[in-house]
Order: C-alpha cells, then structure tokens, then sequence
C-alpha cells in the first residue's frame, strides 16, 4: 500500500523525497560507458555500498564516491531545505583526512552541487579547515535528490572528481527532460552555443555573449579565464569541467551519446553569471 501510494504520489507530480532515494539511487550510478579493457577489474562496492573506482578504471568524473585511495565524506547525508552548510573531508589512501591540495584554475578544489533533475545548480569555492581537513560552503537547497560533486588535485597528485549524493527532505514536482537549448538570457546577458558535440570526438563549441544584440565586449576573467564550462550528461550526471582557449572557444570531448547540460560560468558588470545551455551528442 506505501509503495503504491508513493508511484501515484510520483505521477501527480510531488514526490516525497526520502520516499524515492532507493529508487533514484537504483536507477542512476556509476556507469562504465565502454567495457573494461583486460586487465581491468570492474570498480568494487566500499563498505558503504557506494562504488569505487579501481585506479586506472575508466570512469567518467564524479561517477564515484572513491577513487584511487581518495573517497569524499559528506558530514550530512541529509539536510533540510533552505540555505544551509555543505561539509565533508576527503579521506586520503592512508584513511586520513587530506591537507594539502595543488592550485588549480587558482582554486584548490571546486565543488559542485546539482539537484539530479539538473533544475539547480551551483558552482562553488568552499573553505578549508586546515587543521581538522573539512572543507565547508553555504548554498540554498530546495527538496530534491541532489549531487556534491568535488574536483581537485591532491598535493603531488592527479586531479580527481568525487561525488556522494545528498538528500533534502519534502515534496516536489521533477522537471520533465530538458530540449536542446542553444540560447539562454542571463540578468540581461543573451548567451548561445555555436558547435555540435559528438561522442568520443574532440568537439569545438563557441559561446557568445550579447546585450541588447551588441556582442559584450568587456568580459572579465574569472578563475584565470573567459570563462568555465561544466558539463553534467543527463541521467547520471557524468562530470566535465572545461576550460576556454581563445576567448570563448572550448574543446569539448564528451564520453557517450546523449543529452548534456552546459553551464557556463562567466564575469560581467562585476558579478558572476552562469548561462544554461543543453546538446545532444550524437
């Protein structure tokens, strides 16, 4: 009777959020798009039941809790709606927590938190306690399913994207599949994409950036950069973090075919903007 409440609760369109977590979590894992090469092993379940990433593994970013000897801890596996404080650590090979990071795009770790229908989005630099190794950072949070998705460099390492998934209680109504969108207005700022992705090919996608059909001119650098392009591949939020060449202009090469969203982060007037894009990759 409680499940079938719950599929009819589903159809309505309002979902109790912990009522569907197994069957989220069910549904969306980690995914090897490719079959393991030979003398490969497949990624192992931890303890936690989560999976790992073997070194060397062909993974997609943030597919996995734990890679190579690192896993990423969240302090709170479930908060409550509004904004609140984001923590966790990540536990280094020696079952520590790691101290010491490589700056990378002047950063020594970039967070992502994603609600897993992709309607929310941030892209953050927390603070790290130094002498305990928790990282922490406020961002709001409305009811959903979402992700944290970490992306550093651990000192003397190999960059790494880490996820874990983070429930907030309450009822909400899941956004249908995206279109293609090209086009997205932000605070006045008219963004598109010029390219096309295709999957397993190196890709050329160029954003531009108008006002009042003028092209903007006087873009400010952001992170060392034009611009920062994080794309998430719809269904289990496959993890690329992209940065520009020649002004706006980014080579993109996503791991399968189909449906990415596209944030591209980007200064103007001041203030930090992030424009809303979504491709198919054929």
């Amino acid at each position: 009777m409680k499940a079938a409440a719950r599929v009819a609760g589903f159809v309505g369109g309002l979902v109790v959020v912990l009522g569907v977590s197994w069957a989220a979590g069910a549904a969306v894992g980690p995914v090897v798009d490719d079959p393991v090469p030979a003398g490969h092993a497949m990624p192992a379940a931890g303890d936690d039941g989560h999976q790992e990433a073997a070194s060397g593994e062909h993974l997609p970013g943030g597919l996995a809790v734990a890679q190579d000897g690192y896993r990423l801890v969240l302090a709170d596996g479930v908060l409550p709606a509004g904004r609140q404080r984001v923590a966790f650590t990540v536990v280094g090979p020696d079952g520590r927590p790691v101290t010491s990071y490589d700056v990378a795009h002047e950063k020594r770790l970039h967070l992502v938190v994603v609600r897993r229908d992709l309607t929310g989005f941030r892209h953050v630099h927390p603070v790290l306690d130094r002498a305990t190794g928790e990282w922490s950072t406020e961002v709001p949070l409305a009811a959903g399913a979402w992700r944290v998705l970490a992306d550093f460099v651990p000192a003397g390492g190999e960059d790494l994207v880490l996820g874990a998934d983070l429930l907030v209680p309450g009822r909400f109504a899941p956004a249908p599949a995206a279109p293609v969108t090209r086009t997205d207005t932000v605070d006045g700022d008219t963004v598109t994409v010029d390219g096309d992705l295709v999957a397993g090919e190196h890709s050329m996608l160029t954003m531009a950036v108008t006002r009042d059909g003028a092209p903007v001119t006087d873009l400010e650098p952001y992170l060392g950069a034009a611009g920062h392009l994080i794309a998430l591949r719809e269904g289990d939020l496959a993890y690329l973090h992209v940065h520009p060449g020649d002004g706006l202009e980014f080579g993109v090469e996503v791991p399968s075919s189909g449906t990415y969203h596209l944030f591209l982060d980007y200064a103007h007037d001041g203030a930090v903007r992030t424009a809303h894009l979504v491709l198919e990759a054929s």
